[in-house]
């Protein structure tokens, strides 16, 4: 969910460049297809033109987002797969201490990631499905307002019929 960034007066108000205030307008991003995150993280360790990361810090956030995008094929792939055990084997290993180490873990772990990419692509091309059956939308607050003002005039005119005794 992202906020606009704005300058605020007040909890819910933003000021625009002639003083009005106006409401906070929630924009919710699009959900990524999970093979595409994956395939942009595997680029950064295994592109021909990427370098190695610099530092420890830099090593253990990639293997964060491997580790990350290894738990989200994972659901989308068969339980037992050898390409999903090797990858989960890969993910519950410790990042080696040192230079080169740490290194050579990040690659292998960025192949198995690309292996699994590969597995989930050519078993489940499309995107996944619920399982709970039919998702609703979640209905314009307009939609609701005039739900509610219907209902209300509904309520009010069957009042309104009713005789007095």
């Amino acid at each position: 969910m992202r906020l606009s960034l704005d300058p605020r007066r007040g909890d819910s108000q933003i000021v625009d460049g002639r003083g009005r205030r106006e409401s906070v307008s929630v924009v919710l991003a699009p959900e990524r297809d999970h093979v595409v995150a994956a395939s942009e993280t595997v680029t950064l360790v295994l592109g021909e033109d990427s370098p190695l990361p610099e530092n420890a810090a830099d090593v253990e956030d990639l293997v964060r987002l491997l580790r990350g995008h290894v738990g989200q094929l994972g659901a989308r792939t068969a339980v037992g797969s050898p390409v999903l055990v090797r990858a989960q084997r890969l993910c519950s290993e410790s990042t080696p201490e040192g230079y080169m180490p740490s290194r050579l873990y990040l690659v292998k772990l960025a192949e198995a990631t690309e292996e699994l990419m590969a597995h989930v692509e050519r078993c489940h091309p499309g995107p996944t499905r619920s399982k709970r059956g039919r998702r609703w939308r979640k209905p314009k607050i307009n939609v609701l307002r005039g739900a509610v003002f219907a209902l209300t005039l509904a309520c009010l005119v069957f009042a309104a019929s009713v005789p007095r005794t």
